[in-house]
């Protein structure tokens, strides 16, 4: 099976598990899904965020997904137990559609991970 078509299926099922899990099966965006990873990362499930809250909580989503492929490191937890990650690369530019495949790509590798896919 090409890597195309296998990381096409592994998306499939993420979206399928999360939003049968968070959206009653309403298909989740992208920026919902790495917001989910955000709140997973923190673990703090049981509150309200505010706006900038959120925008944080994508950024620690991305941080930790973007890891592994080297660009960025764990660094401490804040006072309040929020994640922060430093910089080891910056992103090369890439097209709008290489954004959304490397980040689908990394999201499919967080759960092959954290094995809610295979």
């Amino acid at each position: 099976m090409s890597r195309d078509i296998q990381l096409k299926e592994r998306w499939e099922k993420v979206v399928d598990i999360l939003s049968n899990q968070f959206a009653d099966g309403e298909q989740l965006d992208l920026d919902s899904i790495i917001y989910l990873i955000g709140v997973q990362e923190l673990g703090k499930f049981k509150r309200v965020f505010a706006k900038d809250e959120k925008v944080n909580l994508m950024h620690i989503a991305i941080c930790r997904l973007l890891e592994p492929y080297g660009y960025y490191e764990f660094d401490f937890f804040d006072k309040d137990g929020w994640p922060h990650y430093k910089v080891k690369e910056e992103l090369p530019p890439l097209k709008a559609g290489e954004q959304t495949i490397l980040m689908k790509d990394a999201i499919v590798n967080y759960f092959v991970e954290k094995e809610l896919i295979d």
